[in-house]
């Protein structure tokens, strides 16, 4: 299992009028952290789109421990669970300091431009696969 971290400081914008992050705005640091885990391993999401892969969610659940708060500087951890041809699964833990404050998973389907399902074709899913074991040495 590979994983990959990227940071967050939270934005006004993304708190409500208590000054608690609205619990919308962690599905969006679910997306940054698969876009960032993407580009980390080699493979940007933009390149999956030029190839004709589009990446759609398929289910989402997440689990609110603690509140983040303004200026809070958070670490998203995001793991790849599970690659198929068809589909990816990842797994998410969203820490302040040392706290885990939220977990989550989403699973993916991987559709074409004409938003059917299509699975990767095996020169570019070997390349993924291979770039995710050079990850794990």
């Amino acid at each position: 299992m590979v994983a990959k971290s990227s940071q967050v400081i939270v934005r006004y914008a993304e708190t409500d009028a208590q000054g608690v992050v609205h619990h919308a705005t962690y599905p969006i640091w679910f997306e940054e952290g698969r876009s960032d885990f993407l580009r980390q391993i080699g493979t940007p999401y933009s390149t999956w789109e030029k190839m004709g892969y589009f990446v759609v969610v398929a289910d989402l659940s997440l689990r609110y421990l603690a509140p983040a708060f303004y200026e809070d500087r958070l670490i998203v951890e995001t793991s790849l669970q599970r690659l198929k041809k068809r589909l990816i699964e990842f797994s998410y833990r969203i820490l302040r300091d040392e706290e885990v404050i939220v977990q989550g998973s989403s699973r993916h389907l991987i559709v074409g431009p004409d938003k059917q399902p299509r699975a990767l074709d095996e020169t570019f899913f070997e390349r993924v696969t291979q770039l995710l074991q050079e990850q794990e040495s």
